[in-house]
């Protein structure tokens, strides 16, 4: 007598469907959650960029060039002691300057190149004589009043780029983006009296 064999198909559990389903939910907060750490991630490395860029009057990091670098160490010739470098950026001037055997402190907005500067101070060989803070520099009020009143009466100034509008440089060298200009305290009646030369104000 013939066999018939049937086939018989079984639907799928319906707890196999709820572990499937959970697995999707599963990977798709995973991609979420790292998706969203990338961004916060991006946001928090390019926010200190960018920030300088968007204030009233935009500076934005710009690396110093290797002919500004030399420009103003050559202002540097013959002097020594301490220097500290405003909007110290990566650290290039500062480094420098301490390899010249100035003790050397640089202030800076954006925290990596702050922890930028330090390591690369370390890597030089330089860090004993380096220090790097995060500050920022426009929250300093009247920076120009600010140096004549607390600078000793020998202190050299010196503007990369930027020169201060109101004051008349005693040096200056380079061009373009690598110009830098000095400006000497100046005194009289030993160190009491400390002040800089204001530039004449042009009347229209």
């Amino acid at each position: 007598m013939p066999k018939v064999v049937a086939n018989e198909s079984h639907a799928p559990a319906p707890q196999d469907d709820c572990k499937g389903v959970s697995r999707g939910r599963s990977w798709g907060l995973l991609v979420t959650a790292g998706v969203g750490g990338t961004l916060v991630a991006l946001y928090a490395v390019v926010l200190p960029f960018v920030t300088p860029a968007l204030r009233r009057v935009c500076l934005p990091f710009v690396p110093a060039t290797s002919t500004q670098i030399q420009n103003v160490l050559r202002m540097l010739e013959n002097r020594s002691g301490s220097l500290v470098d405003i909007g110290s950026g990566d650290g290039r001037i500062v480094i420098a300057a301490a390899k010249m055997g100035f003790k050397a402190v640089g202030y800076e907005l954006n925290p990596w190149l702050v922890w930028y500067s330090r390591y690369r101070a370390w890597r030089d060989g330089v860090h004993h004589n380096t220090r790097f803070f995060i500050s920022d520099l426009w929250k300093m009020p009247q920076l120009e009043k600010k140096l004549e009143e607390e600078l000793e009466c020998n202190a050299r100034i010196i503007a990369c780029r930027f020169p201060f509008p109101c004051w008349i440089p005693d040096h200056s060298t380079g061009e373009g983006i690598d110009t830098v200009w000095a400006y000497d305290l100046k005194h009289s009646r030993g160190c009491e009296t400390k002040r800089l030369e204001i530039s004449p104000e042009t009347k229209s």
